[in-house]
């Protein structure tokens, strides 16, 4: 069992900038998959980004250019820089591990609780 917890989150205005983070418990976090998934209400929960054990990042088209995710398996981190936010960011944005990366949310086994990130215009 893999305990994430998600952190900075909060209120930003339009074009402006947050930084998540996903702090992980338990000593394998390098062994693992990362991803950010977001969900606003009314919708389904939607793929944002996602990086490999090696490191390799991959983007939702909606936030690529935009958002950068990146980790530090000696912190048990996995972070998200996210800039020029727009009010169409603004969800309940969920960290999540597994052992496959992908944009499939099956394909994650571990669940953080969610950090809401609420963008003004």
């Amino acid at each position: 069992q893999v305990q994430l917890v998600e952190s900075g989150g909060g209120l930003a205005q339009a074009g402006g900038s947050l930084r998540l983070s996903c702090a992980a418990s338990g000593r394998t976090f390098w062994t693992y998959a990362m991803a950010w998934f977001r969900q606003a209400p009314g919708k389904e929960r939607e793929f944002v980004a996602a990086i490999s054990v090696g490191k390799i990042p991959g983007y939702a088209d909606s936030v690529k250019g935009r958002f950068t995710i990146a980790r530090d398996n000696a912190k048990n981190t996995v972070y998200l820089q996210m800039n020029s936010l727009n009010p169409e960011d603004t969800a309940v944005y969920y960290c999540a591990a597994g052992y496959y990366s992908g944009s499939d949310p099956l394909s994650y086994d571990y669940w953080g609780q969610g950090t809401q990130v609420t963008v003004s215009s």
